[in-house]
């Protein structure tokens, strides 16, 4: 029974949203599609403990789930051309990038993430369908209730249909007007997986998620550049933890236990990312990740990967951590400069980051008293606990 009910796990987790989006595909009904895939699970638990794990746990899993659609597509008469498409549909394999085919996912991730729904809606649908993520797991992500989440994705997909949202990948200037906004989501889920109080699962799906992506669309230099940041940053999450839980900088980290394979993969991915905004956080992330030391990375080039992308994106936090790049770069005085402009508009005001490079630098330029107060006022303005003692730790440095 456990090696069953183990077997049906690991073979949802690969072709549900396989089966899901293929669904969707061909009868354009997401509860359809999700009924069914869910339903189709259910029997394999139900059945390979009596009668094995078949060959083809994943052609298993979408013939059932075809079938139950062929029967609920019947009983309601609809069109015959359903019918006949559910009844040629098997086992999805991943296509082929080349010519005009294009694998159901990537429509569905193009159709989860279009513009017409908010930003938290596309993040929490992709984590469902695309994913096949929880319902209750996504409701504890975004500090909701599960039936609150549960009718948030039901609007979402009522949005979608309302909206008449075509299910398919967008070409031409259309693909790159709506890349982006799936870069985008993409990002922030990886965001949510690896900030201190994340879920880790939902940075290890972003990056299978950005893997297909650049996959299914090799000459989008952005696509690559996302793939190699979350590489790069992902590289380092064994690492950045004490043996008690707490957070450790870069320089504490013991960089013998970082992925060097992940960090090939991400630095390679470089030579076709282009000079976008994910592709210059991943330069960055790759000064950091190829340093055989703290004291050997190579602050110069990461301030100006940082100066490039204030250019691409002057925003208050990029500001933020150019000026933190510089104070390594170029000193401590520097950086404070630096500082004072990206906080000059008040957007940074109560920001823990923001005060917590202050603290840093202020440490630097050799007034460690005013530098602790400014760690202890961080520690102050964090909601993570993990985060909250390492600024603590750092001020205890400081302290006398």
């Amino acid at each position: 029974m456990t090696d069953a009910a183990g077997a049906v796990a690991d073979a949802g987790a690969e072709a549900y949203p396989r089966i899901v989006a293929a669904l969707i595909r061909v009868t354009g009904d997401w509860t359809l599609a999700e009924d069914c895939a869910q339903e189709a699970l259910a029997a394999a638990l139900e059945r390979w403990p009596r009668t094995g794990v078949p060959d083809n746990p994943g052609g298993w899993l979408m013939t059932a789930a075809r079938n139950r659609a062929v029967d609920v597509l019947r009983r309601a008469s609809v069109e015959r051309r359903k019918l006949r498409d559910l009844a040629l549909l098997t086992d999805p394999a991943p296509a082929p990038p080349e010519g005009d085919v294009v694998d159901d996912r990537l429509r569905l991730i193009f159709t989860c993430c279009h513009p017409a729904l908010a930003l938290e809606a596309r993040v929490a649908l992709t984590l469902r369908t695309v994913a096949g993520v929880p319902t209750a797991d996504i409701a504890r992500a975004f500090l909701v209730t599960e039936s609150t989440m549960t009718r948030r994705l039901t609007r979402a997909k009522a949005r979608i249909a309302a909206a008449g949202v075509p299910y398919r990948v967008p070409t031409g200037p259309a693909l790159v007007e709506r890349l982006p906004g799936v870069l985008g989501v993409l990002y922030l889920l990886f965001t949510r997986g690896y900030d201190a109080d994340g879920e880790p699962a939902f940075a290890a799906e972003a990056i299978r998620l950005a893997r297909l992506l650049h996959t299914l669309l090799p000459d989008q230099a952005e696509a690559a550049g996302l793939l190699a940041l979350f590489l790069l940053h992902h590289s380092r999450r064994t690492a950045r933890r004490d043996p008690s839980g707490d957070l450790l900088t870069l320089d504490q980290q013991d960089r013998a236990r970082w992925d060097r394979s992940a960090i090939a993969e991400g630095v390679a991915l470089l030579a076709r990312a282009g000079d976008g905004p994910y592709a210059l956080q991943a330069r960055i992330a790759a000064a950091h990740a190829t340093a055989p030391t703290a004291a050997a990375t190579d602050w110069p080039a990461i301030a100006g990967c940082y100066d490039a992308l204030a250019r691409l994106q002057p925003t208050p936090v990029v500001g933020l951590n150019r000026a933190v790049a510089h104070g390594y770069a170029y000193g401590p005085a520097a950086g404070l400069a630096l500082l004072a402009e990206a906080r000059a508009g008040g957007a940074l005001d109560g920001y823990p980051p923001a005060v917590a490079a202050e603290a840093e630098l202020t440490a630097r330029l050799g007034d460690p008293a005013r530098a602790a107060a400014l760690f202890r006022a961080a520690a102050d303005l964090v909601r993570s606990d993990p985060e909250r003692r390492a600024l603590l730790r750092r001020a205890a440095e400081l302290s006398p």
